[in-house]
């Protein structure tokens, strides 16, 4: 899987794609363009990584196991491929995940997994309930990869601690098709004690490229 990299220095952050999308995704959108000032003072250092969604979640001839299968082996990739290719070029303590769309469940699922190796996420109009894509069907690793299961059901001491050293960012607007998604997810965190923010737009059109790229100019 190809991948590409912007910026010498500073917080490293792996970038998902909207739905399906590809690594070159924020760069044609002109959201690199938006930051540019960060990555080139040596603030910022990204990571724009490919999807598979159209093999998983949206791979309308897969059977719903093959499909969250496929989730999971991609955030292998992620985890034993991307964040290596990160740590051999930038020594930072810190470690981001970003995403709009559908890339925001991205960000914030594989935040939430690896409370150790993610610091952090920026996820702006996620989208976090699988079950649209599923059919019905259930198990334990669609438990595991659907964040507002099981953080309902969190109590694990290691996650939850490493959950309030770090920092998690959720952005959304009034008129977001996302909207309760993220509501929701911001009420599971603060029952579990999760320190977080919701930002709620009041922007036009807030589930777009222009609102995200201004998110990104002020969260990041």
């Amino acid at each position: 899987m190809e991948l590409l990299v912007f910026g010498h220095a500073g917080v490293p952050v792996i970038v998902f794609p909207t739905s399906g999308g590809t690594y070159r995704e924020f760069e044609d959108r002109r959201l690199i363009e938006a930051i540019g000032g960060k990555i080139d003072n040596g603030e910022l250092q990204l990571y724009c990584v490919d999807s598979n969604d159209q093999q998983s979640w949206y791979n309308k001839r897969a059977r719903p196991r093959t499909k969250i299968v496929r989730q999971v082996a991609y955030q292998e990739y992620i985890v034993r491929e991307v964040v290596p290719l990160v740590r051999m070029k930038n020594q930072s303590p810190f470690l981001i995940t970003l995403g709009a769309s559908f890339g925001g469940y991205h960000a914030v699922n594989l935040a939430l997994q690896h409370p150790d190796i993610f610091t952090g996420f920026l996820s702006m109009s996620g989208a976090f309930d699988m079950s649209n894509f599923l059919r019905g069907y259930h198990d334990d690793l669609v438990y595991f990869n659907t964040p507002p299961q099981y953080l309902a059901n969190m109590t694990d001491p290691w996650f939850l601690d490493l959950y309030h050293r770090n920092k998690y960012v959720l952005c959304t607007g009034w008129d977001d098709q996302c909207l309760r998604w993220n509501q929701d997810l911001s009420t599971l965190m603060g029952q579990r004690g999760i320190p977080h923010q919701l930002w709620i737009w009041e922007t036009y059109n807030s589930h777009d490229w222009p609102t995200w790229a201004q998110q990104m100019q002020t969260y990041l």
